[in-house]
């Protein structure tokens, strides 16, 4: 069991955001790309749903798929495209939309509001892995070689497929970059392949175009209506929007050249977006049409011979068995790509977030603890949906949809603070838009709706827990006084010993300074001649769980004064004091007043707002911190 512990926490880190996956090698040399190869890590994720979207596209619109299409062409192009370039340039390091609205949101609401996003984000991730597998298993039972006996075994062979990316992450694999390449390259050439063969289909044979109008027209005889409805469907093939949000978190593999790295790296991302939505676009677009021409209604269906996998059904029915099978294998490996692609994007986004706001467990630094706990609600979401491909659309279109439109939303309001007024109308629409998208997605297929908000209560269950237990914590990345405050250390010190008076910073006249003083002289029988230091935390941001504390010295009058800005009063001072005997050899006395008011509410008031039950609190923080009694600076209470 030790041994099992220690290997599960072996690659644990201070830097969360770093977890070695697909997007990063295990060396300490950062290594980048020229950004057409890394938009194959993004192709992964975001080409791959080839195998799936023009099914999933003549399922929800029948006919109309090619027009429907168009409009997921236009809304990708000049809504979709754009919000992620700005993105991009505003977020270089990969952080993504999250990161914008954070800054736009500080203290509680925002981070709550990153929690639910990242729950969101989590649906996103983790559907893209099992929803690929999925249809990669779909490819498998389909193919004419495989045995009639894994008819019934899609369940099975999905969460062998999970097992095995799960294996990989735990063992840890490094030319992602290289794998991305080629498997995008090829999976666009075979794709490429069996547009080119099903357009000479319909060529060849004219009366298909004209069967697909008579029935197009039989079904919607008024063009106003046809655009309505395609409207209205629109929303079920959102899962052709996937890959952006992706695209802008592989930004740090991107070679920004010799000049200026970052302004390199966000022209590299820049042309990274354009040129995965361009092809993608034309891919949609093309697929659509030969898909909905030339494969009878009834096979898009559940049982269905082209369901989940219409492009597979052309290849095999126009060029072959044997290059639909190399089109199956190829599908099937960038579908499992695609997991492993989501694994890292979860891998590098949860952490990112919760170890700074403090709402992660100490192993979610370590890689293969979070590996297994992903894993695992794979493996019960694949069980849930019955490894069906439809069944998942919608929380997978649910979790894209709430992305984009965050991300519409960020830099809406980035643009608007930068007085923009012109790109503000233009991101508003482009919001609003989706924010039907995604409405209508939730009323349409509630399931999504569902998944996420497991997700999200999880995520929130775990991380106000995770805060709670780490609330004793020290807190402080770092501890540094400036000139007056060292001054006013230094002269006390040369008594021998260090009286600190821990005050209120609400109340800084000298009158108030006096009666404190004669006060905890008198209380705590503080010798005449030791000088006394005030030391006030002063709260700036109590939903901050780590900060830099920089303590100022000032004279009010008569008295000294240090005084520091925190997020939490309590865990400041212990940080301070602790400084304090480091930089002088003298182990301070610090002196409180009792708190007034009812234990339980002044323990949620340091919870929430970082203030409340300010003694014990720091003795106990001080406890934690230092094992040492003999060393462990003193707390009275008067």
């Amino acid at each position: 069991m030790v041994r099992l512990r220690s290997w599960l926490l072996s690659d644990i880190t201070e830097q969360p955001s770093g977890h070695l996956g697909p997007y990063r090698k295990p060396t300490k040399v950062e290594h980048t790309h020229p950004w057409w190869k890394v938009m194959c890590l993004t192709g992964v994720d975001y080409f791959s749903t080839l195998g799936y979207q023009p099914g999933i596209a003549a399922l929800a619109a029948g006919t109309l798929a090619p027009l429907a299409t168009v409009v997921l062409i236009l809304l990708t192009l000049f809504g979709a495209l754009p919000v992620y370039r700005r993105v991009a340039r505003e977020s270089p390091n990969g952080e993504g939309s999250i990161a914008m609205l954070e800054k736009l949101m500080p203290k509680w609401g925002g981070k709550l509001f990153v929690l639910v996003l990242l729950g969101f984000a989590a649906t996103d991730f983790l559907i893209t892995m099992t929803l690929s597998a999925a249809d990669a298993s779909a490819h498998v039972i389909e193919n004419p070689f495989a045995p009639a006996s894994l008819g019934s075994a899609q369940v099975i062979i999905t969460l062998v497929l999970l097992a095995l990316l799960t294996a990989v992450f735990l063992k840890g694999f490094t030319e992602a970059i290289s794998i991305a390449v080629t498997l995008v390259g090829s999976f666009l050439a075979l794709n490429l392949v069996v547009v080119v063969v099903g357009f000479w289909e319909i060529a060849q044979a004219p009366s298909l175009v004209t069967d697909w109008r008579n029935a197009l027209t039989a079904e919607h005889s008024n063009p106003l209506m046809m655009i309505a409805v395609a409207l209205i469907v629109f929303p079920k093939l959102a899962l052709g929007l996937s890959g952006f949000e992706t695209g802008v978190a592989v930004m740090p593999q991107i070679d920004g050249g010799s000049k200026d790295q970052l302004a390199g790296r966000i022209r590299g991302a820049k042309r990274l977006l354009t040129t995965a939505a361009l092809i993608m676009s034309g891919f949609l677009l093309t697929s659509s049409i030969i898909t909905t021409v030339l494969i009878p209604e009834k096979e898009f269906e559940g049982g269905g011979q082209a369901n989940g996998r219409a492009l597979s059904y052309l290849a095999h029915e126009y060029l072959g068995e044997v290059f639909g099978t190399v089109y199956d294998v190829s599908t099937i490996a960038i579908l499992w790509f695609a997991g492993a692609s989501a694994m890292a994007g979860l891998l590098n986004l949860v952490p990112r977030y919760l170890p700074k706001y403090g709402m992660a467990p100490e192993w979610a630094r370590a890689v293969r603890p979070l590996v297994l706990v992903f894993a695992v609600i794979a493996f019960v979401v694949t069980i849930y949906f019955k490894a069906n491909v439809d069944a998942q659309s919608a929380a997978y279109a649910t979790g894209v949809l709430v992305l984009i439109t965050s991300a519409s939303v960020a830099v809406t309001l980035s643009a608007a603070r930068r007085g923009q007024r012109g790109r503000v109308w233009l991101f508003a629409v482009v919001a609003v838009i989706f924010l039907y998208t995604t409405v209508a997605n939730i009323f349409e297929r509630p399931d999504g709706v569902k998944v996420a908000s497991f997700f999200i209560l999880a995520i929130l269950v775990v991380s106000f827990w995770s805060r709670v237990t780490r609330s004793f914590e020290l807190r402080s990345t770092s501890v540094e006084f400036d000139e007056k405050a060292l001054e006013f250390i230094e002269e006390a010190a040369k008594q021998g010993r260090i009286q600190i008076v821990c005050h209120d910073s609400r109340h800084l006249d000298i009158e108030t300074y006096a009666a404190k003083e004669a006060q905890q002289r008198a209380d705590s029988h503080i010798p005449e001649e030791d000088p006394i230091l005030f030391l006030e935390a002063n709260i700036k941001d109590a939903s901050e769980f780590s900060t830099d504390l920089l303590v100022h010295g000032r004279q009010r009058g008569d008295y000294k004064v240090l005084w520091v800005d925190a997020a939490a009063v309590p865990n400041s001072i212990a940080a301070v004091l602790l400084m304090i005997r480091d930089a002088t050899g003298v182990k301070p006395d610090a002196y409180f007043e009792w708190s007034e008011g009812n234990p339980v509410v002044n323990l949620l008031r340091f919870l929430i707002i970082g203030v409340g039950e300010v003694a014990p609190v720091t003795r106990e923080v001080l406890r934690r911190a230092e094992p040492d009694i003999d060393r462990r600076p003193n707390v009275h209470v008067g």
